[in-house]
């Protein structure tokens, strides 16, 4: 008898802590990020390789989770670039329980998408979902537009535009800047900015030309290079991306209209491939991550992600946004979306660029920005190459936070 209680007494132990360990197992809460970008049509290449580097970035995240760190899991829409399909896509992310969401690939489709979240919160508090963005730059969305659900973690086109015009002050070789950008919020935005920014600083600079273009229509620009040629201009500036960025390099290139070229997305997927030597000493880009940048941090994700995937990493607000997304979880201790948003504002987080700060009271992330310059591999300051071109940016400048912060109209609507 005596063996007998003691084999079932071994048996329900057993049972007990397989049952136990099952359960621990099973602890870790998925959290679903619905990822609503571009991932079709002609600026398909850029959502696609963003897709990629965020999931990367999540596989990195979930392999150091702790215990009681959720699992993060992207789960992707493909918005066409149409505010109408990110709505869709909202919807659908929504009805299957996803409440975080990030998109980047246009400022249209970003204020689209905050009108929306904004009008969930209120009418379905228990579906109010947060808002990542890694790229929309349209000053609005920090502005008269912003929004509790909302946390940029990129510059803003104003912030960008403050940088660079402060650069330009020192370049007295500039005397005539021609303006080409996107016939959307964005390229409006960026053109308004740079007018007004460098009136300020630099007063003697005349602006030549102020086009925008259909944005995803061009197929050549060779109209519009022959335009900038004839103006005498010595500098483009434009926030182009995309084909409408690659397509006008190719154009430059071949007229050999041999200017300066200040871009916001020079680096993006596709473009560095169409600079190559003529590029060499022209071609600038204004981003918060930089491949040659002095930090050993940054080095070692850059040269990781290469070697993985023989591509370039380039979003760099993807790592911050989910180290922080994970910091905010942890510190509010729940995946709730209003706990999770009370959590970011004023969050800093020490990312591979330096420490970086949430600001509360519009949630425009403070961080470093750079100016990267295109340049030989193998000359000073350019290790690394940009898609095996054998040229590459190196770090011309780099900016504190508080050289592009800008003051803010923002009032935040906050749920009770």
């Amino acid at each position: 008898m005596r063996n007998s209680q003691i084999q079932n007494w071994l048996k329900w132990s057993l049972c007990a802590t397989a049952l136990a360990a099952s359960m621990g197992s099973q602890a870790a809460e998925t959290v679903k990020i619905g990822f609503v970008d571009l991932l079709s049509g002609p600026f398909a290449l850029t959502g696609q390789s963003s897709l990629k580097q965020l999931r990367e970035v999540v596989i990195q995240l979930n392999a150091k989770a702790g215990p009681k760190d959720p699992q993060f899991e992207i789960v992707d829409f493909d918005n066409k670039g149409s505010p109408q399909e990110s709505l869709n896509a909202l919807k659908a992310a929504n009805d299957r329980g996803i409440r975080f969401i990030t998109q980047g690939g246009g400022s249209g489709v970003a204020l689209a998408l905050v009108d929306a979240l904004n009008k969930l919160a209120e009418r379905e508090p228990d579906r109010a979902t947060v808002y990542l963005n890694y790229s929309a730059m349209d000053p609005m969305l920090t502005n008269e537009r912003c929004s509790f659900w909302h946390f940029r973690f990129y510059p803003s086109s104003e912030m960008k535009m403050e940088a660079l015009s402060t650069y330009m002050q020192s370049r007295k070789d500039i005397k005539k800047v021609y303006l080409i950008n996107q016939d959307y919020t964005h390229g409006r935005q960026v053109s308004k900015a740079a007018k007004e920014y460098l009136a300020r600083k630099r007063p003697d600079i005349q602006i030549v030309g102020d086009d925008f273009i259909p944005i995803a229509q061009t197929r050549d620009f060779a109209s519009y290079v022959a335009k900038i040629a004839a103006s005498g201009a010595d500098t483009v500036i434009t926030s182009n991306w995309g084909s409408d960025l690659t397509l006008m390099f190719k154009s430059a290139r071949d007229f050999g209209l041999n200017i300066n070229y200040f871009t916001l997305n020079a680096n993006n997927p596709g473009t560095p491939a169409q600079l190559g030597a003529w590029g060499d000493g022209k071609v600038g880009v204004i981003w918060n991550w930089v491949h040659n940048a002095p930090t050993p941090e940054l080095e070692k994700i850059y040269v990781d992600y290469k070697k993985k995937y023989n591509e370039d990493f380039i979003f760099a607000a993807h790592w911050n946004t989910m180290n922080m997304l994970r910091e905010a979880m942890r510190k509010a201790q729940s995946t709730d979306a209003k706990k999770v948003a009370f959590a970011l504002e004023g969050m800093t987080y020490k990312s591979p660029i330096g420490e970086v700060k949430m600001r509360k009271n519009d949630h425009q992330l403070e961080a470093p920005l750079y100016l990267g310059i295109w340049a030989k591999k193998g000359s000073k300051g350019v290790k690394y190459d940009a898609e095996n071109t054998g040229y590459g940016f190196r770090t011309e400048v780099t900016w504190d936070s508080y050289i592009s912060a800008q003051p803010t109209s923002c009032q935040m609507k906050r749920p009770s």
